[in-house]
């Protein structure tokens, strides 16, 4: 009897100890969340006034990409996109920012990388945006393809991973090239608007914002090819394994509300949609929200004051922007490119 009397009370130790260390986790991955309910306000990382994703309009104001999903992310989980404190910062300070939880969430600043996403206790929770280093060319110069770059003098910034991204392509398509170096990004824009060399190379988010400070920015055009990946997206804390899921399905209802063409305008008459689908990423006659600690109509909300994906793509960086970025691997799967929601049910 006494040995089984052990035995029971070491099984209820276990359980104890088990449901302790499941109410601690439950408590650290509730903590994001609950801090953010609690001042009613998310405070959002962004990128150092970067145009199309995070750019200073004016006192108070600021516009791009990182900032809308910020207040798609508010919308989300306050119920109002405007309860939002963005801060800017450099790519190291936005992580230990993080790290710190003096921040709620990273929205942008760092590509995601294995070092990134294994080394600065983050963990990026999906693709914003497909950028990728490319090139520009004057127009006049009659190129359609990095493939017609053979013998072309590059501008390039020195020194920089941009460079031997250059020389590691050139050297794989069997082109010669010369390098145009300068220290800094503005001065070898410059050089690229005064005809010193036939190419600028960097991002394309990059290039589309110097295209857009040139005198005649329609006479340049960017090259379809992509050099270099730059997955660009929202991080948060190491084992916030909570706050992680509601920032993920938030950008996941944003794409998906563009594949199923539910928009910032018609968001409210698509409540009565004959379309299932709709209906149910709307969160009528269901509760999704539930398992992520979301009213029912969290999408509803983020759509509504943000708009889809698309719509958000567009007014920042493409057609309706300064910048007119293609799409490209940044269109839907069901047109070639690379957004993909996982399903909503």
């Amino acid at each position: 009897m006494p040995s089984i009397q052990r035995f029971l009370g070491t099984v209820r130790l276990a359980v104890l100890t088990w449901a302790a260390i499941v109410a601690a986790a439950m408590a650290v991955q509730a903590a994001t969340i609950d801090g953010v309910r609690a001042r009613n306000q998310l405070v959002c990382g962004i990128s150092e006034d970067v145009t199309g994703l995070a750019t200073f309009a004016s006192p108070d104001t600021w516009r791009g990409l990182e900032v809308d999903f910020c207040r798609a992310v508010a919308a989300a989980v306050l119920g109002d996109g405007s309860r939002v404190r963005l801060r800017p910062a450099a790519a190291a300070d936005g992580f230990r920012a993080l790290a710190a939880g003096e921040i709620d969430l990273l929205a942008g600043g760092s590509a995601w990388s294995l070092s990134r996403d294994t080394e600065f206790k983050a963990r990026f929770v999906d693709i914003l945006l497909h950028d990728g280093q490319g090139f520009m060319v004057p127009r006049s110069h009659g190129l359609s393809s990095a493939l017609e770059l053979s013998g072309a003098s590059i501008c390039v910034v020195a020194g920089t991973r941009a460079a031997d991204m250059v020389a590691g392509y050139m050297a794989r398509q069997r082109m010669r090239y010369r390098f145009v170096t300068s220290a800094r990004w503005s001065e070898i824009v410059a050089s690229y608007a005064n005809g010193n060399c036939t190419a600028l190379t960097g991002d394309m988010t990059q290039l589309a914002a110097a295209r857009a400070s040139l005198a005649n920015p329609a006479e340049h055009a960017l090259l379809p090819e992509l050099i270099g990946k730059e997955p660009l997206g929202p991080a948060v804390r190491l084992g916030d394994d909570a706050w992680f899921a509601v920032v993920r399905w938030v950008l996941m209802a944003l794409i998906a509300a563009e594949e199923l063409g539910v928009t910032q305008d018609n968001a409210q008459a698509s409540l009565a949609s004959p379309y299932e689908e709709v209906r149910r990423l709307l969160g009528v006659g269901n509760d999704l929200g539930q398992s992520l600690g979301l009213s029912a109509d969290w999408a509803f909300r983020a759509i509504r004051q943000s708009g889809n994906y698309g719509e958000m793509f567009d007014r920042n960086l493409g057609l309706g922007s300064a910048l007119k970025l293609p799409r490209a691997h940044n269109r839907l799967w069901t047109q070639g490119g690379l957004m993909y929601a996982v399903p909503i049910r």
